[in-house]
């Protein structure tokens, strides 16, 4: 996670998380994970290239921003399993 996050960063996430649920109720599971997965990425790339003032520039920070967001996401996804882990009956069973 990033070392700030503002006041509406659950929000949006919940928000992003909402708009999958819904997608997956016609959908696999997978397949929105896939889309999710894919739009996080692309906007990771525009957010970056916002960031330079050539493809050139950009080329030569690409594996910096790439290590950058895996990390992140790698954080992210370990904080999340864990939290999914820890409470996997509440969260996966939470009428029994």
């Amino acid at each position: 996670m990033p070392d700030e996050v503002d006041d509406e960063f659950y929000q949006r996430a919940d928000e992003f998380i909402d708009l999958a649920n819904e997608h997956a109720r016609t959908a696999k599971r997978e397949n929105v994970s896939a889309s999710f997965m894919y739009s996080s990425s692309r906007f990771n790339a525009w957010l970056s290239a916002t960031g330079f003032s050539s493809g050139d520039e950009m080329r030569n920070a690409k594996q910096a921003r790439i290590d950058h967001f895996v990390e992140q996401y790698r954080m992210m996804l370990e904080e999340n399993m864990n939290s999914y882990i820890e409470n996997f009956n509440d969260y996966m069973k939470p009428n029994a």
